[in-house]
């Protein structure tokens, strides 16, 4: 199974690789995570950071550079033992690590971050994604922080995505590669407390109408000259306003949590 998962997401790297048509999309996509993690990261550099995919960095820019210079140490982990190696090349000093979420190679209480962008919701269901947030919280200090972001479920456009046939989306090219089990805030900050999290802050981010809004970009990508191209990245930015409206969850894409470890004791209990 983990074979075959790995060598699913190396094909689609590969595919993207070869048209780049959505590296308009990417600079997008990648300027949202970075201004959630320029709030939520913590001012002084901490001591070790872990990444949880390097699909981003794999066929984009992703979050490299930014999170060297807010961590003394990043690791870069995939299932994919080829993006880890385009991601973490000789122009950064991140390491890599090919590993799967839900089984974590580190030790307890290895890192002081986590951060955790869209990589829990492409399994098949809810119980992996518990599975690897109680490995996040095993593999993070007490008091570290995880980031984590999901597919919302609570936005009507991705529940009604998640009940209709893959291949059929895949086909018409609404989603580019598979969709997996996913929850809304609510659920969300119940799955986090239930294995030991402290909720800190919780969000809803990338608002724009993403499906014209990756139409558009590939078009643009492939026609439009530059000045046009950051003309259109401005306008989608001024969508996450909305990430400040009280129906912020019904039109974000992704629900972000800001989580912290609490210790659990033998009788289940938490630190206070």
């Amino acid at each position: 199974m983990i074979l075959e998962e790995t060598s699913y997401w190396e094909s689609i790297g590969d595919e993207w690789k070869k048209t780049r048509q959505d590296r308009l999309w990417r600079k997008h996509s990648d300027a949202i995570n970075q201004s959630l993690l320029f709030r939520w990261l913590p001012q002084q550099p901490v001591p070790r950071l872990l990444k949880t995919d390097t699909f981003d960095e794999a066929v984009g820019e992703g979050l490299t550079r930014f999170l060297q210079a807010r961590a003394h140490s990043v690791v870069g982990m995939d299932l994919s033992f080829k993006n880890v190696q385009l991601a973490c090349h000789a122009e950064t000093s991140v390491r890599g690590a090919c590993a799967d979420v839900r089984d974590l190679p580190f030790r307890r209480e290895s890192f002081d971050v986590v951060v955790s962008n869209s990589t829990l919701d492409h399994f098949q269901t809810l119980d992996e994604i518990t599975v690897s947030l109680r490995e996040l919280h095993r593999v993070l200090r007490k008091d570290g922080q995880l980031i984590v972001t999901l597919d919302n479920l609570a936005n009507p456009t991705i529940a009604a995505r998640n009940h209709l046939p893959f291949k059929l989306l895949n086909r018409l090219g609404i989603v580019p590669y598979f969709v997996g089990a996913t929850c809304g805030p609510w659920r969300l900050q119940k799955l986090l407390r239930e294995v030991g999290f402290e909720v800190r802050d919780v969000t809803a981010v990338l608002h724009c109408p993403r499906i014209i809004a990756v139409l558009v970009a590939k078009l643009l990508c492939s026609r439009a000259k530059p000045p046009v191209q950051k003309h259109f990245l401005r306008w989608l930015q001024t969508f996450e306003r909305m990430s400040q409206w009280p129906t912020r969850y019904l039109t974000g894409h992704f629900i972000a949590v800001l989580a912290e470890k609490r210790q659990i004791h033998p009788g289940g209990a938490l630190d206070d």
